[in-house]
């Protein structure tokens, strides 16, 4: 995704761009006066995208990461420990595997295996990925599952990341379930998912919508073996189809002028009124609409 400008305008009485100093994530943090009746705010973005696919047939001279990168994408989080049952766990999936890609599909294979789209799952999910191993319950979302794949890769020394963010279009490849169906896309956010290979640099994953496409994709609850989720799973281990807009890897993140707590992952428009957080996961009461368009060159 390259960003090409944002625009906001707002009756609010102080609106300021905040970059999050762990991760760089940029909010815009936007105040109203005291009994304000009709607060309102508008952000336009304009970004623009492209396929995105790594060979993983040809191993080349990737960029290395840094120190400080490496530590901070395969250390643990509140909601992603690497050690204990993600740990014991990793291990026994990626067994005496040697190479980076291959603990790193075997981890991908493991997701798609013996994960599950729970359609009963509120937004995207919260990615709590020990109670999901302790308890069995391998249902979820994609903040779920794709975590679930974040802390797998961690927990034996690859460095992974969830990229939070929506889609914005439908898709070019005749999935119905891995597009939007509308202009308005204020429930379409999504995020995927980033394992550090040696050799090709970030690569992109995403097993989780491997699961959406068995629950979702017409007729609905595919087969493994079904040809739409084979292609699917070839694909999503190396590459990603840009009809979607990347936001930030942030985690944990304090929200600016918040009292409240941490949130786990910064992806949906976060307000409070009164010291009280609204939910972020309802739009129609909270009251913010996002829309996509896409605009010729």
């Amino acid at each position: 995704t390259q960003p090409l400008g944002n625009q906001w305008t707002t009756n609010a009485k102080s609106a300021e761009l905040i970059r999050d100093s762990k991760y760089g994530a940029q909010m815009l943090h936007v105040e109203w006066a005291d009994g304000e009746r009709t607060p309102v705010a508008e952000v336009v973005s304009r970004i623009a995208t492209r396929d995105r696919s790594v060979d993983l047939a040809k191993r080349g001279a990737a960029a290395s990461l840094s120190a400080d990168q490496r530590k901070l994408y395969t250390a643990s989080t509140e909601l992603m420990p690497t050690d204990g049952i993600v740990k014991a766990t990793a291990d026994k999936i990626v067994g005496w595997a040697f190479s980076d890609v291959e603990k790193a599909r075997r981890i991908y294979e493991w997701i798609v295996d013996n994960t599950f789209r729970d359609p009963k799952t509120r937004g995207c999910g919260i990615g709590d990925i020990a109670s999901m191993l302790k308890t069995g319950d391998f249902g979820g979302k994609c903040a779920d599952l794709n975590a679930l794949y974040v802390g797998l890769a961690r927990a034996v020394g690859l460095p992974a990341r969830d990229v939070y963010g929506i889609r914005i279009a439908p898709s070019r490849f005749g999935y119905k379930s891995l597009g939007t169906g509308s202009e308005i896309v204020s429930k379409a956010q999504h995020c995927r998912a980033e394992v550090f290979l040696s050799g090709f640099g970030w690569t992109p994953v995403d097993p989780a919508d491997v699961r959406k496409v068995v629950l979702e994709e017409p007729p609905g609850q595919l087969a493994l073996d079904d040809p739409k989720v084979l292609a699917a799973r070839k694909t999503l281990f190396g590459a990603w189809e840009m009809n979607w807009l990347a936001y930030n890897f942030a985690q944990d993140v304090e929200l600016p002028g918040s009292s409240g707590p941490k949130i786990g992952f910064l992806m949906y428009p976060q307000a409070e009124v009164d010291g009280e957080r609204l939910d972020s996961l309802d739009p129609d009461p909270f009251k913010y609409v996002i829309t996509a368009r896409e605009l010729s060159a």
